[in-house]
């Protein structure tokens, strides 16, 4: 199972804390649906990233009407798009997350050998992928996204031992991972994108990666981006709780702190801020509030 197949399983065990609320956020998500399908960005223009997000929050919510016409019109414009020839590999990464969310069947068999193929050129030399084409080392990011993609397609991944290899590369002095080598501190998300990306493979994880992820908890109840990030954020919160739930690490001493944090970012329109110095709402945020609210929710 992929991992977002696993974050949408907790993603919806939110609609038990939200109750009511839950329709605040069908009414914010299809408020960014854009005339020719799809979903908008913060400036109002049709995204890919975007859409990827606001798709899965919906299946959430139980709120994605697959037969509707904007359902239909979305469905036309991810079929132009192709195999992702003109996009970056996070946007082709996100075209393939976008096809996972439709009904079986919609996305044409040519069309996903063409998107499992183009990703190739983001391996890099070390084994593992990279948002940069032919680079010589990976990401922790990057074996993430080329990870979940061949999940999400159905398809094997090609040498995995070489993602293994690239991210033993990657572990930070502190026992985290960095996207970068050599690195003095891991960074959360980082972390947590290793950790999930050898689960996925079945392969071992360090001593003591749990106690990492919980020295990242800030004292309101949110978890930091890193040790010396002054506030903590939802990203960093989402994908921290769902590591340890993951690791079956102790955490939930701490939920009603965890659940105060999130309350802290919530908006009447229906969404979620991504940190307290985060203005505008977006789907992405959103989706993430729904993570760690699911974790928090059970």
């Amino acid at each position: 199972m992929s991992q977002r197949l696993h974050m949408l399983q907790v993603a919806r065990l939110a609609r038990r804390t939200l109750g009511d609320a839950a329709h605040l956020i069908v009414a914010f998500l299809e408020s960014t649906a854009a005339p020719g399908g799809g979903y908008t960005n913060r400036s109002g223009q049709r995204d890919l990233y975007y859409t990827s997000f606001a798709l899965d929050a919906l299946l959430a919510l139980d709120a994605l009407n697959s037969t509707g016409q904007h359902a239909i019109l979305t469905r036309e414009w991810l079929l132009s798009l192709g195999s992702g020839a003109q996009l970056d590999f996070v946007h082709r990464c996100c075209l393939v997350r976008a096809w996972a969310a439709q009904p079986p069947g919609s996305l044409p068999e040519e069309t996903r050998a063409n998107l499992a193929a183009s990703l190739v050129s983001h391996r890099s030399a070390d084994g593992g992928y990279c948002a940069r084409r032919s680079a010589a080392v990976g990401t922790a990011y990057g074996c993430f996204l080329a990870v979940n993609a061949h999940a999400d397609l159905k398809l094997e991944l090609p040498d995995p031992e070489g993602i293994v290899r690239c991210l033993a590369t990657l572990q930070a002095a502190d026992g985290g991972w960095s996207n970068e080598r050599k690195q003095p501190l891991g960074s959360t998300t980082a972390t947590a994108a290793a950790v999930a990306t050898l689960r996925s493979l079945d392969r071992p994880l360090p001593a003591g990666i749990a106690a990492w992820f919980l020295a990242r908890r800030h004292p309101t109840g949110g978890f930091v981006a890193a040790p010396d990030a002054p506030i903590p954020d939802l990203l960093s919160t989402a994908v921290a709780l769902h590591a340890l739930d993951a690791l079956d690490a102790p955490w939930r001493d701490e939920r009603e702190s965890v659940l105060d944090f999130i309350d802290t970012l919530w908006t009447n329109a229906g969404a979620f801020h991504g940190s307290w110095a985060d203005d505008e709402p977006d789907a992405e945020y959103t989706f993430y509030g729904l993570v760690a609210l699911g974790h928090a929710s059970v």
